[in-house]
């Protein structure tokens, strides 16, 4: 069973090939390809190879299957005994890819 981890949008993620996922948004159209290079460890199976910081010629492939927006969250600040409160919401932009290979 061959998994990798690989880095996009300031977190990390742990794949195998047909696993899908929502990740920070990525500049590329909705039907095409991703390409992400900064591959932190791979594992085919049998051995790991942990980079330092990347696995030199690791390339995690995905097929782009959607932009949308995610959850409504809050973002909520409050300082206790001022009277000060402010509540602000957010929605993040993100991209749902579907993982077709790693290599």
């Amino acid at each position: 069973m061959a998994y990798a981890v690989f880095k996009t949008g300031g977190k990390q993620y742990r794949v195998q090939e047909g696993d899908t996922l929502d990740v920070e948004k990525i500049d590329a159209e909705v039907g095409s390809e991703a390409k992400f290079e900064e591959v932190l460890l791979t594992n085919n199976g049998s051995d790991v190879t942990v980079g330092a910081p990347f696995v030199d010629g690791a390339v995690v492939t995905a097929k782009v299957v959607d932009q949308f927006r995610g959850k409504k969250g809050v973002a909520f600040k409050f300082k206790r005994r001022q009277g000060y409160h402010k509540t602000k919401g957010f929605r993040r932009h993100l991209t749902k890819l579907e993982i077709t290979s790693i290599g």
